[in-house]
């Protein structure tokens, strides 16, 4: 087990300054839509600068990997070379934003691969948060296996009431957010929540009529 793996107590050192979130455009959502990206930056929001080595190890790829990706990410203007900490031997990086905002239903028109890559990053990245803090669970302290919490509902609400939940759900969490954009009290630590509002896919038993056999025939 590596010490990326070793499960820890949440830690509670204090936030990174909150920073404005930016507007994906479609050469940002080109430049975004693979999973390594996704979780460089991720990383580099939540727990701050770092250096590709540094994360290389967080994530479990290459430095090499790393390395290119953080360049790609500088390309698009998502991470910026942190100057006050770097040196001659190693880059340090951090996130040029605090997060990212996406019209989804706009681009999923007009680039439908790239819309369809970056979704897949993202749900990739949010399903391995969750594998890992399963993984780590047991070793928490128990007051932090108490507040753990995983829970699904399946809703009937029209497009306007799903839009409406997702909006009152992220304006809890911005209250949350704000109490806590100062320096971390004593026994808090960094908890993450992971917002899925989805329309569920049509699971209705298959048609009773058998397939057309290859030569069309009956």
């Amino acid at each position: 087990m590596s010490a990326e793996d070793t499960p820890t107590p949440p830690a509670a050192s204090p936030p990174v300054a909150p920073v404005a979130p930016v507007d994906l455009d479609a050469k940002g959502l080109r430049a975004l839509a693979h999973p390594v990206r996704v979780r460089l930056l991720g990383a580099l929001r939540r727990f701050g600068p770092s250096t590709a080595t540094a994360l290389a190890q967080r994530l479990g790829v290459s430095s090499g990997t790393a390395s290119y990706h953080l360049r790609q990410l500088g390309g698009a203007g998502f991470v910026v070379e942190d100057s006050e900490r770097g040196n001659n031997r190693e880059r340090w990086w951090r996130a040029a934003h605090g997060g990212t905002l996406f019209d989804s239903s706009t681009y999923v028109e007009r680039e439908p691969e790239a819309t369809f890559l970056y979704h897949q990053a993202v749900a990739a990245a949010h399903a391995r948060r969750m594998q890992d803090a399963v993984n780590e669970y047991a070793m928490l302290p128990a007051e932090w296996r108490e507040v753990s919490d995983m829970s699904d509902y399946s809703l009937w609400l029209s497009p306007e009431e799903a839009l409406r939940l997702g909006e009152e759900v992220r304006g809890v969490i911005e209250r949350y957010r704000q109490a806590g954009a100062g320096e971390a009290p004593g026994g808090t630590g960094r908890v993450s929540m992971i917002v899925h509002v989805i329309p569920e896919v049509d699971e209705s038993p298959a048609s009773d009529v058998p397939p057309p056999t290859a030569s069309g025939e009956e």
